[in-house]
C-alpha cells in the first residue's frame, strides 16, 4: 500500500494542501491550511467498514470490488514552510 502525502502550497492568493494534482479549498493563512491538512491526513488513516464498491475506469469499463475497512494507507503532511522557519 502506498503513502499519501498532503503538501502545503501557496494557491490562489492564499494557502492550500495538495494531494497528487488535487488542491483543497484555499485558506487565508498557512497555519489554517496546515491545520486542515493535518486533520484530513489523520482521518485518512481511520478504519471504516468493509463494503462492496463499484467504479468506472477511464475506458468506461465498470468494476466491482470489496474495499476492506481496515486497509488504510499511511498519510503525512509535507510542509515546505517549516524548513524555512
Amino acid at each position: 500500500m502506498s503513502d499519501i502525502h498532503y503538501k502545503i502550497v501557496e494557491h490562489d492568493g492564499g494557502w492550500a494542501y495538495k494531494v497528487g494534482d488535487v488542491f483543497s479549498e484555499t485558506f487565508p493563512t498557512h497555519d489554517r491550511a496546515l491545520a486542515a491538512a493535518r486533520d484530513a491526513s489523520s482521518r485518512q488513516e481511520l478504519a471504516g467498514e468493509t463494503a462492496g464498491i463499484q467504479y468506472q475506469d477511464g475506458s468506461g469499463v465498470w468494476h466491482e470490488e470489496v474495499a476492506r475497512g481496515d486497509d488504510r494507507p499511511h498519510a503525512d503532511v509535507v510542509d515546505g514552510e517549516a524548513s524555512r522557519a
